[in-house]
């Protein structure tokens, strides 16, 4: 007899104050896992020269995306300088069900969400070692104004705040040692009972 190794799809979700590093662990975390992807998510926002429907965003228009809020069709939403965004339930139930890993980038707000819709996700929150140190890095960048960086760091206090009902905390002082975290976690996850159900009554009856 054959074990059925197929488990259920992983549910990750990484937040981070902005001059954390989030962009670039997610980065890192999606080349070297292929089986993992991004969230798609849907905006009412116009497509961008080279982008294309279901690729880089399902692009509603937004009396659609309306519609399918008022259903409770997403997972988790928000509006960004006008434009509404959104991550489709039914669509990523259904990629759970297939097997397939999820990786979520979303703010406090969207994870708070996704905690109730989807709580089976592991919600990580990236810490910057301190405010001070975040200070530099977003100065650092070179691409912000005086206003947008106090702006930043008064989210990063009120981002912070919140982190209390994260599942994991990972402090990104290291980038390479963050990231070893932030990938242990992915595979720990991976290899949770709850994701392959079956798995004991196969072995079982084999």
């Amino acid at each position: 007899m054959t074990l059925e190794l197929r488990r259920q799809g992983v549910g990750l979700v990484l937040c981070a104050p902005s001059g954390t590093g989030k962009s670039t662990l997610t980065r890192r975390l999606l080349q070297e896992f292929p089986g993992l992807c991004f969230s798609l998510s849907a905006t009412t926002r116009a497509p961008r020269i080279g982008e294309s429907h279901g690729r880089e965003y399902l692009f509603l228009c937004r009396e659609e995306f309306c519609a399918r809020r008022e259903a409770g069709d997403f997972a988790e939403w928000a509006e960004v300088h006008g434009n509404l965004y959104g991550t489709p339930l039914r669509e990523t139930i259904a990629l759970f069900e297939q097997g397939q890993d999820v990786l979520f980038d979303v703010d406090v707000q969207g994870a708070s969400q996704l905690r109730h819709t989807l709580p089976d996700c592991l919600l990580v929150f990236c810490f910057p070692p301190s405010l001070a140190v975040l200070e530099t890095r977003l100065r650092g960048r070179g691409t912000d104004s005086e206003d947008a960086i106090l702006r930043r760091l008064k989210a990063a206090r009120q981002e912070i705040a919140h982190a209390h009902w994260f599942d994991v905390w990972i402090v990104n002082d290291d980038l390479d040692e963050a990231y070893d975290l932030l990938r242990a976690v992915y595979l720990s996850a991976s290899l949770l009972p709850r994701l392959r159900p079956g798995l004991v009554a196969d072995i079982l009856k084999g």
